[in-house]
């Protein structure tokens, strides 16, 4: 986690976009570590195949078709400052309310875990608990999700696509 708070406080201070993709993808690779750690091992591998491989990929695809050095804002940004820092505020306060971490007696433990355990054979019939989760109770909501990738994939491939002038394709001009 510390190496996650140094690697943010270096990208916000970097003006090289080409290292902020870099470190990006250094900070997603960290946070599959934390989510292996947390025995999310299937979002792990996720988070670090499409966080730390595939946009790290696309950023740096589209850092060729553009400068590699931000330039300097005019003046220091205090208004958006001053809202991160409230709605982190917010987040963090939020976070208090939150049974704690692996807690037996947390809601999901006694209410949805056990109906997923004891009644998938019989709804489902799917020996992973894991996949007849993803693909049967949260189907519509793991389309959506894919949905929405692959809608932004598309988009990057879009943005990237480079066209060419009528003249330099060989056609009448």
């Amino acid at each position: 986690m510390l190496l996650m708070a140094i690697t943010v406080m270096v990208i916000a201070r970097s003006r090289n976009l080409f290292g902020v993709v870099v470190l990006g993808g250094l900070y997603s690779f960290l946070m599959a570590t934390v989510l292996v750690a947390m025995d999310a091992v299937d979002v792990a591998m996720t988070e670090a195949s499409v966080g730390a491989g595939i946009s790290t990929v696309l950023l740096v695809g589209a850092l060729a078709l553009c400068k590699s050095e931000e330039t300097k804002p005019l003046d220091m940004p205090w208004r958006a400052l001053l809202v991160s820092g409230s709605v982190g505020a917010m987040l963090v306060y939020g976070s208090f309310g939150l049974p704690e971490f692996s807690d037996p007696q947390a809601p999901i433990h006694q209410h949805v875990v056990p109906r997923y355990l004891n009644d998938i054979q019989q709804e489902v019939d799917v020996p992973n608990v894991v996949t007849a989760v993803l693909a049967s109770y949260r189907g519509y909501d793991t389309l959506g999700e894919t949905t929405v990738v692959f809608t932004a994939g598309a988009g990057v491939i879009a943005l990237l696509r480079r066209r060419r002038p009528k003249a330099a394709q060989g056609g009448p001009a």
